[in-house]
């Protein structure tokens, strides 16, 4: 039989990549965004589309009523993967801005995937992947807001593995660093919008930032940075096979990460994450 799968965060980068591929390889895809122009998108590519605000408790209700619809109430694969970072420094980040960052990359998640676990229970399977990232490995500066969001999803999936044992639900997280995406833009864009940069003590930081921004070119991504397409292939390690890995690791940055942070002391491992994050 086709299985079934939900990927959301699917307007660009990583989300859209990994949907069309998965429905290229025969599964039934459902792919979720919150903008009209993004699902009319995705629709012309031949996806089946499902409207989701993970900041809205009654769209997420909607959205898993909506596909358990459509597919007789069960549901192969959830793929969560919708995301955003808030940049900045932790002491100008306000109660509100970090609780919408918590909002849409944690809080949405686990209520998303709660209401989907039922379903992978009554029919004894099903594979939950959880998008991470490196900095829910190591923190970075400035990114506060998004670490502590990525850290939380690390313990709430390793927690949800050891609960989900024998259920014949397994619970993977993928750890990517840097990808292409439109991440950045977007970061930028809640930057501008939510972090007071005249009144901040980090202003020349900022500033300094800011300028080197607008001389890169168009476009332009970090180093080591790998296409989409690098995170589809532990994606579908993750979902099909017989041993799924709690972790996969995607791009050098996270493997030499992930070594550092167990080998290295604190004090040098602080060292070399101030001097990464300049």
């Amino acid at each position: 039989m086709t299985k079934t799968v939900l990927v959301t965060g699917c307007s660009s980068g990583i989300g859209r990549h990994c949907a069309m591929r998965l429905k290229a390889c025969g599964y039934r895809v459902f792919a979720t965004a919150r903008r009209n122009e993004d699902l009319d998108d995705l629709k012309a590519q031949g996806l089946e589309t499902v409207f989701l605000d993970l900041n809205s408790s009654s769209s997420i209700k909607n959205a898993v009523e909506e596909v358990l619809s459509s597919t007789g109430g069960t549901l192969d694969i959830l793929f969560n993967n919708a995301a955003y970072g808030q940049p900045g420094a932790v002491e100008d980040l306000s109660r509100d801005v970090m609780r919408q960052q918590l909002e849409t990359n944690v809080l949405g998640w686990l209520e998303l995937t709660n209401l989907i676990i039922p379903a992978m229970r009554r029919q004894g399977q099903g594979r939950i992947v959880m998008n991470s990232s490196v900095l829910g490995l190591v923190a970075l500066k400035y990114r506060g807001a998004y670490n502590c969001s990525k850290f939380a999803l690390e313990g709430l999936s390793d927690t949800l593995r050891l609960e989900l044992a024998g259920s014949g639900i397994h619970v993977s997280l993928i750890e990517p660093g840097p990808i292409e995406s439109a991440f950045r833009k977007n970061a930028f864009a809640a930057f501008k919008a939510n972090i007071d940069v005249e009144h901040s003590v980090h202003r020349a930081t900022y500033e300094a930032v800011e300028a080197r921004l607008a001389r890169e070119a168009p476009g332009k991504e970090p180093a080591f940075t790998l296409p989409p397409e690098a995170v589809l292939k532990p994606l579908l390690h993750a979902i099909e096979s017989r041993r799924p890995r709690p972790r996969y690791y995607v791009t050098w940055p996270t493997h030499f990460m992930g070594i550092a942070r167990r080998l290295l002391p604190i004090r040098l491992l602080d060292h070399l994450l101030r001097w990464a994050s300049d």
